[in-house]
Parts: C-alpha cells; sequence; structure tokens
C-alpha cells in the first residue's frame, strides 16, 4: 500500500490542493454529499490520479472516524485537507458551530491518531476570522484545546451570547486557526504538521452564494476597496496549500496563513476600516 491523501469537503479549494499534492497517491474525496464526492473522484480519474469517492459528516465523530479507520486501511495517511464548512448565509448559528468549529476539532482529533510520520494536515479557515474582535486569552486557549466534545458547551459560544450567523462564522474560523496550535504538539509526536490557511474571497459556490446572498454588497465593496481589487482563485489557494504540505514546508506547523488580497490590511488600515 502507498500514501493517501484524503479531502474532506470535495470543493473546488480542497480539489486544487489535492491535484498539487496527490500524483503518486491515493486521493479520497469524501462529501457530506455522495453525488459531490463522485463528481470530484470522476475529475481526478479523468486526469489520471488515483481516486475514490466516500461520504463524511464532520460534525458526526462516529462518521469522521469511520474515514480515517477507512482511509488508514487504504495506505498510510500522509495529507489532510479539511475544506468542509458551511458559510454565515448557509446555515443558522448552530450548523455553523457545529460544523466548522466542532467539525474541524473532530477532524484533527480523529485523523491525528492516524496521521503517518511526515505526514501534514490543513483546515480551511477564513479571513473572516481576522476580523473578530480580540479574545481574553482565555478564550483563545480554550478554543485551541478543549476537547472537541466539550467546545460547544463553552460559555462565550452558547446561544444566548452567539445571535447572529457572521458571528458564529467568525468564532468558528478564529477557532481553527487556535486549533492548529494546539494540535501541532500533538501531531508533532508522530512528526507530522498541522496549519490553517486563512482565504479571502475565492471564487467557489460558496463564495457565490455569499456574494448573491444578503451581505453580497458588503462583500462586493471589499473586492472593490482591497489591494489586489479582485477575488482569489481555487488555485492560488492550491499553491499555498502545496508548499504548507510539501518538503518545504515541514518546518511549519501550528501556523495560521492569510490570503486575502488585502483586504484585512484595507479593514485594519486602509478604505474598508468601518469607521472609514
Amino acid at each position: 500500500m502507498g500514501e493517501v491523501v484524503v479531502v474532506i469537503g470535495a470543493g473546488l479549494i480542497g480539489q486544487a490542493i489535492a491535484r498539487r499534492i496527490g500524483a503518486g497517491k491515493k486521493v479520497i474525496l469524501a462529501d457530506l454529499r455522495q453525488e459531490n464526492a463522485d463528481a470530484a473522484a470522476e475529475v481526478f480519474l479523468n486526469a489520471g490520479f488515483d481516486a475514490e469517492a466516500t461520504t463524511v459528516d464532520v460534525s458526526s465523530r462516529e462518521s469522521v472516524r469511520a474515514l480515517a479507520q477507512r482511509s488508514a486501511g487504504a495506505g498510510d495517511v500522509t495529507g489532510v485537507i479539511n475544506a468542509a464548512g458551511v458559510s454565515p448565509s448557509q446555515a443558522p448559528v448552530s450548523a455553523i458551530l457545529k460544523v466548522d468549529l466542532y467539525g474541524s476539532a473532530v477532524v484533527f482529533e480523529e485523523f491525528g491518531e492516524v496521521i503517518a510520520p511526515g505526514g501534514s494536515a490543513l483546515v480551511i479557515a477564513s479571513q473572516s476570522g481576522h476580523r473578530l474582535p480580540a479574545l481574553t486569552a482565555e478564550q483563545d486557549r480554550l478554543l485551541a484545546t478543549t476537547p472537541a466534545d466539550a467546545l460547544l458547551a463553552l460559555p462565550f459560544l452558547s446561544e444566548d451570547v452567539v445571535t447572529d450567523t457572521l458571528h458564529a462564522y467568525q468564532l468558528a474560523k478564529r477557532g481553527n486557526a487556535l486549533r492548529v496550535r494546539g494540535e501541532a504538539v500533538r501531531w508533532g509526536e508522530r512528526g507530522a504538521t498541522v496549519n490553517s490557511i486563512s482565504p479571502g474571497i475565492v471564487i467557489t459556490p460558496l463564495a457565490r452564494d455569499e456574494l448573491t446572498g444578503p451581505r453580497g454588497a458588503g462583500y462586493r465593496r471589499m473586492l472593490e476597496l482591497s489591494p489586489a481589487g479582485r477575488a482569489g482563485t481555487p488555485d492560488e489557494i492550491g499553491a499555498l496549500g502545496a508548499f504548507l504540505m510539501g518538503e518545504t514546508g515541514r518546518w511549519i506547523t501550528g501556523s495560521d496563513f492569510l490570503i486575502d488580497g488585502g483586504v484585512t490590511a484595507s479593514w485594519y488600515y486602509g478604505p474598508l476600516q468601518p469607521d472609514a
């Protein structure tokens, strides 16, 4: 058996990273919807990859554990790309926290038990987490280290505190960026690395939902007033992901990488400042 790369959330960003690191390896494309996984696997098979499709629900530990065991049974798991998630316009607060925050923590915990030495994992966070006001040091620590099954019981994540879907999304994505710090220590014991990427507006079906949703005008304004002046592409995220998961990125772990065309810079210091 050879090496295995697992893509959780078989969308365009996950596929872009896997295309760059999956040659000569088995690529397992897992999605909540079988039809999405099948479509992604077909693209990979037609491009000469050894690929297969399956389903996973990251909000279910049993489902994630089954995927981790299946993946380990297929070979040495050397790559895990967690791109599963829902956006503020797609789901209620409870689902955002369950999928984007809890689900990511579960993926780290379960795949941390099977990752091979020299392996690497990425979770796709978001620029949105960088616009959340600073949390307390204790809240940062809790998001980074609380066992997944206790995460949603934290008082500052309760339903009476988090009432807005954007707030929930920002908390979840800040949590992803913090989580890799805590998990880097545990994954390091297996000789593996773990990092997060925080993309800005990248043209995918999820981003198109946001651009045409109730916050669409705000998202379009972000692009117009950003230093880059445009949205990103999945392949631009794929290039960064391949670097982090490749040999040249072996000294990088526990880190978050913001790649947003300068939207966050403009938000704090340019024309996108809330008071500007």
